[in-house]
């Protein structure tokens, strides 16, 4: 369908070219000579056909167009190349704002314009006739160029609409498999790292207490602090708190885990960089951890060395482990699940790198894992600036193509004189107008302002110039960059339906400006421009008549505007409402999903690792070493079982339990996921056990205001003091919609708290720790 449209539209403009010229000359009785249609056949021939393509090579069919129309200028009677030439290259210059980006459109429009101005000066001074030609094409190429670039401002608003709904959608469906892997890779990681520590250290003890009893004291106290260890370890694994833990630097967590396996008689050499946190941290640790276990499972005694390199292009993480020790028994090979290998590799992966394993030629065994270094993911384009270059040069050359005449052919002297036409000062105050409106949206006060401004200056320059042409043309164009203003700043001037336009923030806080107001003041200010111009040109009516006349003329037009701008207003607010609404929807299933998974591992947890771990604890305060050796093997084969039932279980729909706010790290994952970054702080002071109601009524606050709009970085903070729970989100503007405040004022009055809102993109929440029935307090 686009391609029919793309070829209609150029074969639409030849028809009308027809019309004006020749059609028009043969209604009068006038027959074209042969060789002026000759000469417009082999303009309009090019033209069609290159309108026709423009798609494809927009720039190259805008300068074809233009410079054909240009060529056939000269020779052709006035008109025939009229529709072409102004039609055609706006459908050109318009095509290259849809297709290319805003600094192609900026470099082409201005350049055809200021081609057309030098064009003009090299022929003949420049006229009041031909200045106000010039404005009006600079206003229809700004039109053009403005239009093309609504178009695919919408067209680039509406696919990355619908690839953010995509990728939440793909994310409620991965977010539940994601928790369960990871849930998997940490509870091997855990108990398996720990829980063989444990039974290496109790096989040594066990084959040396007749030469050396001191171990088995000290392989019970190593098993005693090894299951809690293990208990917390799972425990945080259950319910991982959603802020940063005060964990140490990852150079010294990668040194604690070498000095641990130290104690336990593994001769480890290390060589390690101080790494950023972040996934590359997070990958070189667990994959250290997983090769220096199956080290000591396998090859107990051994030598080992760990190297990690962190470079600009890549971090090498090697750990490399001599051949086993004859006679050295190996008391965990047995204990493996053949998860390991896979694990290591997934970590690697997920990190974005590479990790390979095989035998060294001594026996050993390396582990080498490629990671990313400083410089990777950098989205630096060099050739960006030399593209910007070459299309800025390219553009300075034909605009200048104009004046080579100049240079060879000498021009005859001219008369000059000191008065500046009507034609430059209308094209100064289009170009005042045109660069006003870029910053609509980032100063609406001062650039409203300024455009009552202009919009007074153009009857003074009509005045001043000597302008003799139709008298309400200058006001006319003084107020369509008014209208353009009105009309196109209804999505960001009516935010959540209210109806007003916001700057950014600054210090102190202002008045917004409403919608109203601007219609009332763009009223006032253009109905005086127009009893102006015809005051000044003199007219026997009186002031009164002029005065009703204009306001008569000026309210339609601006109030036309001003409804063209809230509709567009309204419905982008409808298209984000349905947006965030499915969002939320996604997000609240994508939680659940991934909590009911979670509570499904932590219930399997509590009766399978943890209690075989409790008795691993308990034998070993009681001094039985082959009893705690015996627990600690139950519980890796527990946990082997638990990966078993993990991988190949899911949870049903009516396993899904209310997430409470433990869940709040699925909840800021899915919405990073949906391209929003959030962040969870959580102090040390918020209680590890809340309340039900307190703990549900948290997360879903929570829930709303990160789920009801709004792209801009956000923060939710808990903390506990005096009895209250402090729920604090910044960065959700939506917080202060009143459908919003209504459903978290529901929230928090079944528990007898209180809401309150501001400053602006600020919203808190106060939750007694014990709930009663105490009314709401709103502020």
């Amino acid at each position: 369908m686009k391609r029919n449209h793309d070829r209609l539209a150029p074969v639409l403009l030849l028809c009308a070219q027809a019309v004006v010229w020749p059609g028009a000359a043969l209604v009068r009785g006038e027959v074209p000579s042969a060789y002026a249609l000759l000469v417009a056949v082999l303009v309009a021939g090019p033209v069609t056909a290159v309108l026709a393509l423009r798609r494809s090579r927009p720039v190259t069919a805008l300068v074809v167009v233009a410079a054909a129309c240009a060529l056939g200028a000269g020779p052709l009677p006035v008109g025939a190349t009229a529709v072409l030439g102004t039609a055609g290259v706006a459908l050109a210059l318009w095509t290259v704002a849809v297709e290319r980006d805003a600094f192609t459109t900026v470099v082409c429009g201005v350049s055809l314009a200021v081609w057309q101005l030098l064009h003009g000066l090299t022929l003949h001074r420049l006229s009041d006739r031909d200045g106000l030609d010039l404005v009006l094409t600079a206003l229809l190429y700004a039109a053009a160029c403005g239009a093309g670039l609504f178009v695919r401002r919408s067209r680039n608003a509406r696919r990355a609409s619908e690839d953010l709904l995509r990728r939440a959608e793909s994310e409620r469906r991965r977010l539940p498999a994601v928790e369960r892997r990871r849930m998997e890779r940490e509870l091997h990681d855990v108990s398996a790292h720990h829980l063989t520590a444990v039974v290496v250290t109790a096989g040594a003890a066990l084959g040396l207490r007749d030469r050396r009893p001191e171990l088995a004291d000290e392989a019970l106290r190593f098993a005693v602090d090894t299951g809690h260890e293990v208990t917390r370890a799972l425990g945080t694994l259950r319910a991982p708190a959603p802020s940063d833990s005060g964990l140490p630097a990852p150079e010294e967590r990668l040194l604690g885990l070498v000095d641990g396996f130290r104690r336990i008689g593994q001769p480890v050499d290390c060589a390690i960089d101080p790494l950023p946190e972040g996934a590359v941290a997070d990958a070189a640790y667990g994959i250290v951890r997983e090769a220096l276990t199956n080290v000591a499972r396998y090859a107990p005694g051994a030598a080992t060395t760990v190297r990690c390199r962190y470079g600009d292009d890549r971090t090498d993480v090697v750990v490399t482990s001599g051949a086993p020790l004859p006679g050295a028994p190996a008391h965990a090979a047995d204990l493996g699940g053949g998860r390991g290998q896979g694990i290591l590799r997934s970590r690697a992966r997920e990190a974005g790198g590479t990790l390979t394993t095989g035998p060294t030629e001594d026996g050993g065994w390396e582990v080498r894992a490629v990671l990313p270094g400083r410089t990777a993911g950098a989205g630096d384009r060099p050739g960006a600036r030399g593209y910007r270059a070459a299309q800025v040069t390219a553009a300075a050359g034909l605009v200048l193509q104009p004046l080579l005449p100049v240079v060879a052919i000498r021009a005859e002297d001219t008369s000059t004189g000191s008065d500046v036409s009507a034609g430059v000062l209308f094209a100064l105050l289009a170009a005042a107008q045109a660069v006003t409106l870029l910053w609509l949206r980032r100063a609406p006060r001062t650039a409203y302002g300024s455009l009552g401004v202009l919009a007074l200056l153009w009857p003074a320059a009509a005045v001043s110039g000597g302008y003799t042409g139709p008298v309400l043309l200058p006001p006319a164009l003084g107020a369509l960059a008014t209208c353009v203003a009105l009309a196109s700043d209804g999505p960001a001037g009516a935010p959540e339906g209210r109806g007003e336009l916001r700057e950014r923030p600054r210090r102190g806080r202002s008045r917004p400006l409403t919608r109203p107001v601007l219609l009332a003041g763009a009223i006032t200010v253009h109905t005086a421009a127009v009893t102006t111009a015809v005051l000044d040109r003199g007219t026997g009516a009186p002031v009164w008549a002029v005065v009703t006349a204009a306001l008569a003329g000026t309210v339609p037009v601006m109030y036309a505007a001003h409804r063209v701008g809230t509709l567009r207003g309204r419905r982008a607010q409808h298209a984000r409402a349905e947006r965030d609404g499915r969002l939320g929807a996604l997000t609240g299933e994508a939680v659940r999903d991934a909590w009911a998974e979670r509570r499904r591992i932590a219930d399997g947890l509590e009766t399978t690792v943890l209690a075989r771990t409790a008795d691993m604890v308990a034998e070993a305060e009681a001094g039985g070493l082959e009893a705690t050796a015996e627990r600690a093997r139950e519980a890796l084969a527990a946990m082997r079982a638990l990966l078993d039932a993990v991988r190949d279980g899911e949870a049903g729909p009516a396993l899904r339990p209310q997430p409470t706010l433990q869940a709040l790290d699925l909840l800021a994952r899915q919405c990073r996921a949906a391209g929003r970054e959030v962040e969870i702080r959580l102090t040390g002071r918020v209680p590890g056990r809340l309340p039900a109601a307190v703990d549900l009524a948290a997360y879903h606050a929570a829930e709303t205001v990160l789920t009801t709009g709004g792209e801009q970085p956000a923060t939710l903070e808990l903390d506990a003091s005096d009895g209250t729970l402090t729920l604090t989100a910044t960065g959700v503007p939506s917080a202060a919609h009143p459908a919003v405040r209504e459903r978290l004022a529901a929230r928090v009055a079944a528990l007898g708290g209180a809401l309150t809102t501001g400053p602006a993109d600020t919203v808190r929440l106060l939750l007694p720790l014990a709930p009663g029935d105490g009314e709401e307090r709103e502020r």
